[in-house]
């Protein structure tokens, strides 16, 4: 079964609980979800889903990838699929895609993100996407697994880096913490 409005609703709240700081940052998702807007599609423009795989190896090192269209470097992760039933199952299937990492070598830190967070995406001409936000749900996991054959379509690189290199800097204090 597809990811549901209430699922994502069910995920905010149980983040809202050990993190209410984020509330007021959170808000156009939940007025989209209280509009009834679908934000599991990415045909939503005002906002939709995505989900990102923040990737540890056992020396805490984070797994990023180079991202073609953005051409920059972020965690692995991506829009839901009908076939994705959670928004960790998501960010896994993502990863695996991206980086060739199955997910039978993955373990979740958690059920709960370690960072939802909204940003903006310049417009894609070729995909006919305007500017466009993206409501990225980011799940800490561990692995021992060593990167595998890259998804050259959205992927150039894949490379390990100190957690210090993360550049948003509430990731890069969440991640920190939960690595100790």
């Amino acid at each position: 079964m597809a990811i549901t409005a209430d699922h994502i609703r069910a995920v905010i709240g149980d983040y809202l609980d050990a993190y209410p700081e984020d509330k007021q940052s959170l808000a156009p998702a939940l007025e989209l979800l209280d509009d009834g807007a679908d934000i599991t599609t990415r045909k939503e423009f005002r906002g939709h889903a995505t989900a990102a795989a923040i990737l540890a190896d056992p020396d805490g090192r984070i797994l990023h990838i180079r991202h073609l269209a953005l051409d920059c470097w972020l965690p692995p992760g991506g829009h839901l699929e009908a076939s994705d039933t959670t928004l960790l199952d998501a960010a896994l299937r993502e990863l695996s895609e991206e980086t060739g990492i199955l997910t039978a070598a993955v373990t979740p830190a958690g059920e709960r993100p370690l960072q939802i967070d909204i940003h903006l995406i310049p417009a894609n001409p070729a995909k006919g996407e305007p500017d466009h936000r993206h409501i990225d749900f980011r799940f800490l996991l561990h692995t021992t697994n060593a990167i595998g054959p890259l998804q050259t379509e959205e992927v150039t690189a894949a490379a390990w880096h100190e957690p210090d290199s993360i550049g948003d800097p509430i990731l890069r204090q969440r991640v920190t913490q939960a690595l100790r």
